[in-house]
């Protein structure tokens, strides 16, 4: 990997954490908490890829939360 390459690579890491802080920060404000919430990081190391969010495993409870806000928020618009 070039010099250049693993900049882009090191940028679209730090997009990608800035990102899932932020929707880490949006659910919590509607009291949704993924506790899996994370970057799938090694995909791209491998394959120089857009990194991205993985919103992991959540428990039942948490998963009808979040379709509640998110119906909330349709029916909003």
């Amino acid at each position: 990997m070039t010099d250049k390459e693993l900049e882009a690579v090191m940028d679209g890491i730090t997009r990608a954490e800035a990102v899932r802080e932020e929707l880490g920060v949006a659910l919590a404000g509607v009291g949704v908490t993924l506790p899996s919430l994370a970057l799938d990081v090694p995909m791209v190391a491998v394959c120089h890829a857009e990194p991205l969010v993985d919103l992991g495993r959540c428990n039942l409870a948490t998963a009808r939360k979040l379709a509640a806000v998110l119906r909330a928020a349709a029916a909003a618009r």
